[in-house]
């Protein structure tokens, strides 16, 4: 049974940083691209980050270039985002998921707040 689970939402001010994390088992994950989304209140769900199942390939929404960083530790079957530079606009709901780009299965969503 695959399992996605976040940690790490929360508050953070204009320009702050956070540090989300997803923890991944029931699946190989060196096999699978990873990825992570989000959805804002009365928004669509959006593509934010993705990583290869390698670790040599990255890709980032527009929105998420030179402010955010995925990294995977393979070793502890984990996928990190780094959040630089907050904006209010940031704030949503955080989603991990595998696989990329065909998501099978979805992390029950870490909550993200900007105060402006």
């Amino acid at each position: 049974q695959v399992q996605l689970v976040e940690s790490g939402g929360g508050l953070a001010q204009t320009g702050g940083s956070l540090r989300l994390s997803c923890a991944a088992s029931g699946l190989t994950f060196k096999t699978y691209a990873m990825a992570w989304f989000r959805q804002a209140p009365g928004k669509d769900r959006e593509f934010v980050t993705a990583m290869s199942g390698s670790g040599n390939s990255t890709w980032y929404a527009d929105s998420a270039k030179d402010r955010f960083t995925v990294s995977r530790d393979f070793a502890k079957n984990t996928m990190d985002l780094q959040m630089n530079d907050l904006k209010p606009e940031d704030t949503a709901v955080y989603y991990c998921a595998a696989p990329y780009p065909s998501v099978g299965y979805w992390g029950q969503g870490t909550q993200v707040t900007v105060s402006s």
